[in-house]
């Protein structure tokens, strides 16, 4: 497995020419922009988890029916400490660093225990945001970096505690038609409370202020949800919204702040302070955009773990919300790299298999309903939301599919009543070795696999004028354990799930988690014309220049 996980990737700076076989729509043209752990070894030390690893940045440019690969290491702080020092001295979250082996350990902890929080790491190797005409790396720490999604180039680094009281933040926020992003992140025993803060980032400075400043001075607060513990927050790594509202689940897989807090003196990982509570409860938290505050009723549903929302919608009074959930954490264990060896196949089995939930919320309970009924009335789905004698509300969820993760939708259909989820299929074990269409209306899906082949999140890029939810294409990042194949850019037709293109590299590319795809409308004429610059000294996918 060291062929997928373990082994340090190698850059590949500048861009070379895919190998194209198909034929790619003349009407895809943009960059697809991706982000995952690259480097698990500096010198003799080694990240203990697979998440852990030094980010590593990497893309491919549609252009003309050609594709242009390039990858790049982010310079965060992080990488730059590390290689300077030719060794790990900055701790992520299951990796715990000591950067001065010389110096007294409790003089180096006294530090750490004057702060509830220790300064976390700024490796953002989840995700790509964008904000106004810049994006971003992100992790689920309070830092994120920009980049330059041409070139790969580390910016300058942003800490989101200068604009809004948050310790972490989710690596999926949403956007809306304007642009603007909305996302949440959790403050850790700020003026003596733990709350959820939900926030929105400006697309552009708003009308009437001082222009010339950064949309981040007009971050705003969008509304904060107290959590039930001051010392154990959930976790929780994205949330759903619909046109009205924002669904958040308080989940029992929770962060001990005091172990957190006590970890480095302890000589243990932030990892081993998070603990999954399985005879407690999930509770939904629903926040109405309009009044900006959570609506009163309480909702909740069986222990779970959810690490990623599908998709939510209103209809007929109610919340209908999709995620994919478990049964419990077994899926962050079975990335610790002692885990990813010659022995994966027998290491690497879940004790739940991910499953795509849909849930239903009732917005308005009747108060003379009976006790044990069934306030659910709409024909999309068979989960129910049931009364209580206290006047809760218990929701069980529909069970639509199993194994499926790293979910995409239609981005046009966000928040809306929807069709189809596109996702990676995963069985038993945490690893994708297909590609999925399941239609929901249906209750069908399609499928795409190759032997010895790993494909990445799955994402859709809608055709231009495009009337209906599946009328695009697939792209798919393609690794594989088979070290004489090489790896390639994959191009489904979204409808039927065949395959119309392929790009492969003849370079060493890694296995990543997220990113996004930039179209052409998303790039000033500046940035083309750097972009049509950059063409000019492209190699081929071995590596000799282009002529």
């Amino acid at each position: 497995m060291d062929i997928i996980f373990g082994r340090n990737r190698k850059e590949q700076q500048e861009p070379v020419r895919a190998k194209v076989t198909g034929k790619i729509p003349a009407w895809l043209q943009g960059t697809l922009l991706r982000n995952g752990p690259g480097m698990h070894t500096v010198g003799e030390s080694r990240y203990n988890h697979w998440f852990d690893g030094l980010a590593l940045l990497h893309s491919f440019t549609i252009r003309d029916g050609e594709v242009y690969y390039r990858s790049k290491y982010l310079r965060s702080d992080t990488y730059n400490a590390n290689i300077e020092a030719n060794r790990i001295v900055v701790s992520e979250f299951g990796t715990m660093a000591y950067p001065d082996p010389c110096k007294n350990i409790f003089s180096k902890a006294f530090s750490y225990l004057s702060h509830t929080i220790p300064d976390f790491t700024d490796n953002c190797l989840i995700n790509i945001m964008k904000c106004g005409e810049d994006f971003y790396a992100t992790s689920e720490t309070n830092y994120i970096r920009k980049i330059n999604p041409q070139t790969l180039e580390t910016l300058e680094k942003v800490d989101y505690r200068k604009y809004v009281a948050v310790n972490l933040a989710t690596s999926h926020p949403h956007y809306d038609e304007a642009g603007n992003v909305l996302n949440m992140g959790t403050s850790i025993v700020e003026k003596g409370k733990t709350k959820y803060v939900i926030f929105k980032i400006p697309a552009t400075v708003p009308e009437g202020k001082k222009q010339g400043k950064s949309p981040w001075k007009h971050t705003e607060v969008f509304c904060s949800i107290p959590s039930r513990s001051l010392l154990s927050p959930s976790y929780y790594h994205s949330f759903g919204v619909t046109k009205n509202y924002v669904i958040f689940l308080e989940q029992p897989f929770r962060l001990d702040i005091l172990k957190m807090a006590t970890a480095y003196i302890r000589r243990m990982s932030w990892a081993s302070c998070l603990a999954f509570h399985r005879e407690e409860k999930t509770y939904i938290h629903i926040i109405d955009q309009k009044t900006r505050q959570p609506v009163q009723t309480k909702f909740y549903t069986d222990a779970m773990v959810v690490f990623h929302h599908v998709n939510a919608y209103e209809e007929d009074g109610c919340i209908v919300f999709d995620v994919i959930a478990y049964e419990d954490n077994s899926l962050y264990q079975l990335f610790y790299l002692a885990n990813l060896n010659q022995d994966f196949k027998e290491n690497s089995r879940l004790t739940s298999v991910p499953t795509l939930r849909r849930f239903a919320v009732p917005l308005h309970v009747d108060k003379n309903a009976e006790v044990g009924s069934n306030l659910i009335k709409v024909a999309s789905t068979t989960a129910t939301a049931l009364k209580e004698e206290d006047g809760q509300v218990y929701c069980q969820p529909e069970f639509l599919y199993e194994g499926l993760e790293l979910p995409r939708v239609n981005y046009a259909h966000n928040g809306k009543q929807y069709r189809y989820v596109f996702a990676a299929g995963v069985q038993w074990s945490p690893i994708p070795t297909k590609i999925i269409k399941y239609d929901i209306l249906t209750k069908s899906s399609l499928k795409w696999r190759e032997d010895d082949c790993w494909p990445a999140e799955p994402l859709f890029v809608p055709a231009p004028g495009a009337k209906d939810e599946d009328d695009g294409v697939i792209l798919s990042a393609i690794v594989s354990t088979d070290p004489q194949k090489l790896p390639f850019l994959l191009i489904l037709d979204a409808k039927s799930f065949t395959e119309l293109a392929r790009a492969s590299v003849d370079v060493d590319m890694h296995m990543d988690l997220h990113g996004l795809f930039i179209t052409d409308m998303d790039w000033d004429t500046k940035k083309q014309a750097a972009s049509e610059e950059q063409r000019d000294r492209v190699s081929d996918c071995h590596g000799a220049p282009l002529t």
